[in-house]
This record gives C-alpha cells, sequence and structure tokens, in this order.
C-alpha cells in the first residue's frame, strides 16, 4: 500500500484543463419530486436526483470558482419551473435544460429506518428525462458538453436513456475523452430502473470504457457484478480503461486506486446518521471540487467526507445551505 504523498503526485495532471481556461463542470441525468416520508402521516417535498444532487453541492462549495451546468429534460408544468427556479438559486446553469409540453417530472419516495438507512420507490415511467437525447430538441443537448473540464453521469442516467440515446451519449463521451474533458462516472445501481441486472451489467461495463474517473459504491458493485473487495472493483474497472477509481464504502471511508497506486482513507469524523439519502452525491461533489482545484485524490478524499458527515445529519438529498454555512465556497 502507497502513501499519500506518491498519490498527490497525480493531482496536477488531472486538473491541468481547468488551468487553461474558467473550470466547468456539466452534469447530465434527472431530476424528480421527491416525497420523504416522516413516519408520522406525513410527507415532505423536496426536488432531488443523484446527478443534480451533486450539481448542487458543487456549486454551494466552489462558489463562483466553478460554471456548473446541468442537462436534463422537464415538463412545462408549475413543479418543473419550480424546479428550474431553485436550481437558478444555487447557482447552477439552466440553459440546456429541455423542456417539453404536456409532461411532468418523475416521482419518487423515500422511507427511512430507525439507522438511518432509505428505501426508494419510483414513479417515473413518463418522466421527460427519459426522452433526452431521443428527440429533436434533446438530442442538442449534446453539443453543450464540448468545452466542460468535465462531464458527471451515473448509472441512474444511463438507466433512463433508451438504446439509441444510449448510443448517442456513448459516441459523445469517446469523442470528448479524446479532447481532453475529464469523463466522471458514479455507478449507483438501482435494480427496479432495470430490465434486468444482465443488461445493467453490459450497459455499464460498455461505458466504462470512456471514463477517466469512477466513483463507485461498494455496496451497489457486489450486488451488481459480484465484487466482494474494493480491490477486486478497483481491477475490474481499471480493465476496462479506467484510470482513476475511489471506491466508496460508508463508515469505512474510501479506497483510491490509481496508476498502480492503492490507499484507504478512513472518513474523517464518525457521525450518526439521521438520513444516508445523498450522502454519496455529496461525497462525489466534494471530491470532484478537489480534484479541479488540484488537490490529490487523499486531499479531495477529505472534502468529500467531510461534505457527506454535514449531509447525512439532516434529512432530505439536499440540506438546507445554513446547514452547511462552514463549507460554502470553501473551494472559492
Amino acid at each position: 500500500m502507497t502513501t499519500g504523498m506518491k498519490l498527490s503526485q497525480a493531482a496536477t495532471t488531472f486538473s491541468g484543463a481547468a488551468a487553461k481556461r474558467p473550470r466547468r463542470i456539466v452534469s447530465i441525468g434527472e431530476c424528480m419530486i421527491e416525497m420523504a416520508d416522516r413516519g408520522d402521516g406525513t410527507m415532505t417535498m423536496a426536488y432531488a436526483g443523484d446527478t443534480l444532487n451533486t450539481a448542487v453541492y458543487l456549486a454551494r462549495i466552489n462558489g463562483p470558482a466553478l460554471a456548473v451546468d446541468y442537462v436534463t429534460a422537464l415538463g412545462d408544468d408549475p413543479y418543473s419551473d419550480a424546479m428550474l427556479a431553485f436550481w437558478r438559486t444555487e447557482g447552477i446553469s439552466t440553459d440546456w435544460v429541455a423542456r417539453l409540453p404536456g409532461q411532468l417530472p418523475g416521482l419518487y419516495l423515500i422511507r427511512t429506518d430507525a439507522a438511518g438507512e432509505r428505501s426508494f420507490y419510483y414513479y417515473r415511467s413518463a418522466a421527460p428525462a427519459r426522452s433526452l437525447f431521443d428527440l429533436p430538441e434533446t438530442v442538442d443537448l449534446l453539443d453543450h458538453l464540448a468545452d466542460a473540464d468535465m462531464v458527471h453521469f451515473s448509472g441512474i442516467t444511463l438507466s433512463i436513456l433508451s438504446y439509441p440515446a444510449r448510443d448517442r451519449l456513448a459516441e459523445a463521451l469517446e469523442k470528448l475523452r479524446r479532447g481532453g474533458t475529464r469523463i466522471v462516472f458514479d455507478g449507483n445501481y438501482r435494480p427496479s430502473l432495470w430490465p434486468s441486472a444482465d443488461v445493467a451489467r453490459r450497459v455499464v461495463t460498455r461505458f466504462l470504457s470512456f471514463v477517466d474517473l469512477a466513483l463507485p459504491s461498494a455496496d451497489d458493485e457486489e450486488l451488481l457484478f459480484g465484487d466482494k473487495s474494493c480491490e477486486a472493483i478497483a481491477d475490474r474497472m481499471h480493465a476496462s480503461g479506467v484510470n482513476e477509481v475511489l471506491v466508496k464504502h460508508g463508515a469505512e471511508g474510501c479506497f483510491i486506486s490509481q496508476d498502480g497506486q492503492r490507499l484507504h482513507v478512513p472518513v474523517t469524523e464518525v457521525v450518526k446518521p439521521v438520513d444516508t439519502t445523498g450522502a454519496g452525491d455529496s461525497f462525489n461533489a466534494g471530491y470532484l471540487s478537489g480534484r479541479l482545484a488540484g488537490m490529490s485524490p487523499v486531499e479531495a478524499a477529505r472534502i468529500g467526507s467531510r461534505l457527506a458527515a454535514t449531509v447525512i445529519c439532516h434529512r432530505g438529498a439536499i440540506i438546507p445551505r445554513d446547514a452547511m454555512s462552514e463549507l460554502l465556497g470553501c473551494l472559492a
């Protein structure tokens, strides 16, 4: 096992594109109406989705130092209007969000157990984001990725796309990667969103060949691929062409593998979770921010861990801004 000093030597190459022009990251995915069951017969409503959650936290901790764009499709209803208004207040660009007349955003319910672990129930089969890169008004959104320093997407992003849309996205990512854009992928496997585990494995494996940085969760990878260790996850992803792998492992911290160097990074602080929704998404935001700022993987992981520890002490995927006041603009 190597030291953090050796891993830090790769930091400058990862952030090199950002040094030549203003840093910009584009997240691709779906935002939904989030209904959280409080267990007393009431529910609270918010707006969230894995890549959107990451985008919000990226914007919060970087401030104006990072341009954050979100690529998705919404309807023309009041809830879609409210989503866009919320994103703008968070500093996320909404210039490349397609509006599809007569459609409504997806919805999901969250139930949280006594340990803070959550279960999800989705109502999204006709959500507008499922038309991403399929219709004339959504295919053109791929053009918006061209000058990004990073493009970020997830297994959930892939699960909602049609086969032709996946082909178009794969072609775009391959071209972007050749041009120097860093491609970032979070596995985020949700069995209910896929027709079968076999389909999910084939699609994810295909897209890993376009990825520079993977941010998988150990539990998800074991469920989908049967990997029994962080090392096994990293080995499989490296074999697919991924250079940098960070495996999130809950309370045990994370495992980083890059250029033959491997290191376990423990959590920066141990907290009792209230709600683990958004833990991985917020960790991603902290880690990506650190890497874009030129930090070593270890330093960036500590930013991610600190942010995730704050998020899981509150309910909901996106916590109130004042609940993370010490982290707002910390990398600006």
